[in-house]
């Protein structure tokens, strides 16, 4: 049986009703949002850092491919010649000490699977990873112990106590906007309108969006190759020599779209899915009779050490433009070394 989470999910990318019974709530809720909008950017907007803040998020609840996003533009601005700062609040995280400098060895539970899938995908002498509830706090933490150049926020277009120089609004290209209703009767965080004033529109993937949105980049994440869990073992997808029956298990925003692209490498699929960062354990991960199971690379951190050679990890990559690296540049105004 679905759990609420996604019950509310499917309700809120369908035309299902009871969810619109709730739209007077998110009239509130919206009017609440802007209120709040209002009153921190008045206070904290413009005190700025010693270093350009580039907030990455999103208007609406669920995946839309962020973290790969995130690991793509970090890994943009470094080929360039720059250092660059993460900071990320860690959902669903517990440490007894922030800020936390997230390190190749950290565990998923004190700083989150995403700040530790992004720590294992970046260069340690060009990037350091942060995880703070308090964003500010955890962009001082990074100014103060690390040369960066910019600092990229992952998540946190909401957060308004937070200044920034750049937002960058990421948008699920499949899902788009769902019912367009705020929560509670829709996923959005804030309106479509609010679009208006970011710098920059991003999606993933192809889409069907209005005309009246202004997209600046359409990025892919694409499959790189399967990587066993148990012994780091590369198997490039044209090599796969087990069977094509596979269960895929995955706890992300958008559980689908892993499947599908497990399909469309040609394998017969059946899914698991889980709420969205909930902590898998070994046991789920012992099916039946050995069966091939793949999970995603952002749930694959979340287990240190494991001896189940039928466990593979797909490893994905956001593919993002040159030219899109270049005006993000040019928009914080850095100069790049020589």
């Amino acid at each position: 049986m679905d759990s609420m989470q996604k019950r509310v999910i499917k309700a809120w990318h369908s035309s299902c009703s009871w969810a619109l019974l709730l739209w007077p709530v998110s009239l509130l809720f919206r009017f609440l949002a802007f209120f709040r909008r209002l009153v921190l950017r008045f206070y904290y907007q413009g005190k700025s850092f010693s270093s350009p803040v580039v907030v990455v998020g999103n208007i609406s609840v669920g995946g839309c491919g962020k973290t790969p996003l995130i690991i793509a533009l970090a890994h943009g601005l470094i080929d360039r010649g720059l250092t660059v700062g993460i900071v990320s609040r860690g959902y669903g995280a517990s440490s007894n000490n922030y800020p936390l400098q997230v390190m190749l060895d950290s565990k998923a539970s004190e700083c989150g699977d995403e700040p530790l899938l992004i720590r294992q995908n970046l260069p340690l002498d060009k990037c350091m990873v942060v995880v703070d509830p308090d964003r500010c706090r955890g962009v001082e933490y990074a100014l103060q112990n690390f040369s960066c150049d910019v600092i990229l926020c992952d998540d946190g277009l909401q957060h308004y106590r937070l200044h920034r120089d750049i937002e960058i609004a990421v948008i699920d290209g499949a899902r788009g906007f769902g019912n367009r209703h705020c929560l509670p009767a829709g996923p959005l965080r804030e309106p479509v309108s609010r679009l208006n004033s970011v710098d920059f529109v991003v999606v993933n993937d192809e889409h069907s969006l209005e005309n009246t949105i202004n997209v600046d980049e359409v990025f892919h994440i694409k499959p790189q190759h399967f990587r066993n869990l148990s012994s780091g073992e590369i198997v490039n997808f044209g090599d796969w020599s087990g069977p094509k029956n596979v269960f895929a298990l995955a706890a992300i925003g958008n559980p689908q779209r892993f499947a599908d692209t497990l399909e469309s490498l040609g394998f017969e699929v059946i899914l698991i899915s889980y709420d969205d960062h909930q902590v898998m354990t070994y046991s789920d991960l012992t099916i039946e009779d050995d069966c091939p199971v793949i999970i995603t690379s952002k749930d694959a951190v979340k287990f240190s050490s494991i001896d189940l050679k039928h466990v593979w990890v797909l490893d994905v990559k956001a593919d993002i433009s040159a030219n899109f690296i270049s005006s993000l540049i040019g928009a914080v105004d850095i100069n790049e070394p020589n």
